[in-house]
């Protein structure tokens, strides 16, 4: 395998990560309109709840996702998911080059 395909694969990794974020956080219940009922962010957001005494923590995973599936990626969490993206695409790469 080619370099060009090592940058090619971990470009859509990056790229494919950053698009794709908004489309799965929807789909788990973290919408524009707020946490979605009966989704598995609703039961994150139960748990989550429980676990600090009735409310949400500021800060918290449930509420960086509800953030997020709201408001869209700020461009610092674009940056982490696109890094995280790109990696796992170059070790997809990696793992698909012949020894």
């Amino acid at each position: 395998m080619g370099l060009l395909t090592f940058i090619a694969v971990t470009a859509a990794g990056a790229g494919g990560a950053v698009v794709l974020a908004p489309v799965v956080l929807g789909a788990v219940g973290f919408t524009a309109a707020g946490i979605a009922a009966n989704s598995l962010a609703a039961g994150m957001m139960a748990s989550a709840a429980s676990a600090s005494g009735g409310g949400v923590l500021a800060g918290s995973t449930v509420a960086v996702l509800q953030s997020a599936g709201a408001a869209g990626l700020a461009g610092s969490t674009a940056a982490v998911v696109a890094g995280v993206g790109g990696t796992v695409g170059w070790l997809t790469a990696a793992a698909a080059a012949p020894i």
